[in-house]
């Protein structure tokens, strides 16, 4: 049983719920039992039938509390399981965007998209089974076998024996079963980050002249995925095999020592009958938890991945001074940002990706930020964009000192463009939009044309309403950065976050999106992360990151007369700039 299932709302009340019906079932189990029993005693002793319809009513009325106890303890955990997984997910998709792209990027698009979609479903089944079996099992067996006891001394110690027997043996093949899951879980999540990546280079390979022999790769992944699968079954198969085999040599126990007796007249048929009914029902919550160990084990495993997300840290940002003002983080073309002493750690002993930043920025500005790979850029945005909250140090605005940026109300006034926008499949108008699907088409229109879409609109045979991203027309690397300026311009925020906008693409869709692109930056804060270094000559202030930390700061023209860090990277590039 997963150690997260007694902490989910409202799971205590399904549980006593489940447990009350589970005890009404047992009693109807062993008087159903009972029942037919002397029914059929009378019947083998010469009694006529008809005496004995008082009795086959009984029975029947047993029979059909037990089947009635079953339904309503599934549809109990349905409506629970349904509920606790749209919650999970709900919470999953919030927690992912408090966590922001690099979340996404650290566990890969295609896990995590798997992981909402087909894990909530088999989260839901696992919830759905688990609830009434678990409770089952530790309810049922316990009571009939104190009934047999009762009835049969014997043949009571023959199932006590027995049944630790099958629960240990269960046990091993569980961790055995369990070491497959893990491995075709691992194989699944290579396969759809592999598809997903495979589906986004698909043009490139194309064109590359790529695309059929990356067919290869894909089948070598999807035969790793397929052999995993079979190992997996293989083990299924073999615990279902193995647990009703023992199951079925516990029971025709118990019935050679009952035909003995009965034979020696040393028991009356009564009673005979009835332990033997009882004893397969003894074991069938056992059985039923073997047999969905296997189906509900995937979905266990979802769970337990989407629950580590939902409980992963995410710090909000705390205002240190002069109380808590709603307005602190409001931003105005006169007020200043300062970053102090900020530090970011991965754990104790890990290396820091920054480390003593401590910058200034005041009303509308441009910002570049450069560096060498893995100097701190991304993660000084993502700072800058409330997606992390530093380790140490604190952020003061206008003064007022706070410990990050993750405030909600902070994000609603910042917009980001990463390297790789996400294109929707939808219209272009929906995709412009898809933030503010209140916005009208005259906004649309006038983004659209700012962002320099209109003579791709005019080719459009349907214009806006052209489909675009899966299923639709593609667009080219340029293009979909476009329809992500377009998006960010439709916010009218104050605060723009650029990381790698253009790493992607050629250098003469760069020059032509960057002619675009600087004149809506008028009026802004914008932070633009990049290592094309021709960007900075229109930067109002470039900060330069080496290691985590601040190496550099100051305008193009001071930083290239003092020939430090910046200027290395201008001739190690050799880009040109003068």
């Amino acid at each position: 049983m997963d150690k997260n299932l007694l902490g989910y709302k409202g799971v205590k009340p399904v549980f006593l719920i489940v447990g009350f019906l589970t005890l009404v079932q047992s009693l109807s189990i062993l008087l159903l039992a009972k029942w037919l029993a002397e029914v059929i005693s009378a019947l083998f002793a010469g009694e006529p039938l008809k005496e004995q319809w008082g009795i086959a009513l009984l029975f029947l009325l047993a029979f059909l509390v037990r089947h009635a106890c079953a339904m309503l303890m599934s549809h109990v955990s349905y409506r629970f399981a349904e509920a606790t997984g749209s919650s999970m997910r709900k919470e999953m998709m919030d927690k992912l965007f408090q966590l922001g792209p690099r979340m996404v990027g650290d566990r890969g698009t295609g896990n995590l998209v798997t992981l909402v979609l087909e894990g909530v479903t088999k989260f839901r089944t696992y919830l759905e089974l688990i609830i009434p079996r678990m409770v089952g099992m530790s309810v049922t067996p316990i009571l009939l076998l104190l009934y047999i006891f009762t009835q049969d001394t014997t043949s009571g110690i023959i199932l006590a024996v027995t049944m630790p027997i099958i629960i240990v043996f269960m046990i091993l093949i569980g961790m055995t079963a369990r070491k497959q899951m893990d491995r075709q879980l691992k194989s699944y999540r290579t396969l759809s980050n592999h598809f997903v990546d495979s589906l986004r280079g698909l043009e490139t390979l194309k064109f590359l002249g790529r695309s059929r022999s990356h067919s290869e790769s894909i089948a070598t992944v999807s035969d790793r995925y397929r052999s995993a699968t079979m190992r997996t079954l293989r083990v299924a198969f073999l615990s279902s095999f193995a647990l009703d085999f023992f199951t079925m040599l516990s029971v025709a126990s118990v019935a050679v020592s009952l035909g003995l007796r009965l034979v020696n007249e040393q028991m009356t048929l009564v009673t005979g009958l009835t332990i033997l009914i009882l004893a397969p029902e003894y074991f069938l919550p056992v059985r039923l938890v073997g047999a969905d160990f296997h189906a509900t084990l995937d979905g266990k495993e979802a769970g337990e991945a989407m629950k580590s997300i939902i409980d992963r840290d995410t710090v909000k940002a705390v205002v240190l001074e002069h109380g808590s003002d709603k307005h602190v983080f409001a931003w105005h073309k006169d007020t200043e940002l300062a970053l102090n002493d900020i530090g970011v750690d991965y754990g104790e002993g890990g290396v820091s990706s920054l480390s003593g930043v401590s910058l200034k920025f005041a009303g509308a500005s441009k910002v570049g930020i450069i560096g060498e790979s893995g100097a701190g850029k991304s993660t000084l945005v993502d700072i800058l964009g409330g997606f992390l909250h530093p380790t140490s140090g604190a952020i003061s605005i206008n003064g007022t000192l706070v410990s990050g940026l993750t405030d909600e109300d902070w994000r609603k006034q910042t917009s980001y463009i990463p390297q790789r926008p996400y294109i929707f499949s939808g219209t272009l108008a929906d995709n412009v939009r898809f933030y503010y699907p209140e916005a009208s088409m005259q906004d649309v229109s006038r983004v659209v044309e700012a962002a320099g879409l209109t003579k791709l609109v005019s080719s459009l045979p349907n214009g806006l309403d052209e489909m675009i991203g899966g299923g639709g027309r593609s667009l080219s690397g340029g293009q979909e950065q476009r329809v992500a300026l377009a998006r960010a311009l439709l916010s009218s925020r104050p605060i723009m976050l650029l990381d790698e906008p253009t790493a992607h693409l050629d250098i003469e869709t760069e020059y032509e999106l960057k002619e675009t692109m600087l004149p809506l930056f008028a009026g802004k804060l914008v932070f633009l992360a990049t290592h094309r270094l021709h960007w900075m000559i229109d930067m109002d202030v470039i900060v330069v990151m080496h290691q985590g930390q601040v190496a550099e700061i100051g305008t193009h023209r001071e930083l290239v007369a003092r020939k430090g860090a910046y200027y290395e990277l201008i001739q190690s590039q050799l880009e040109g700039i003068h």
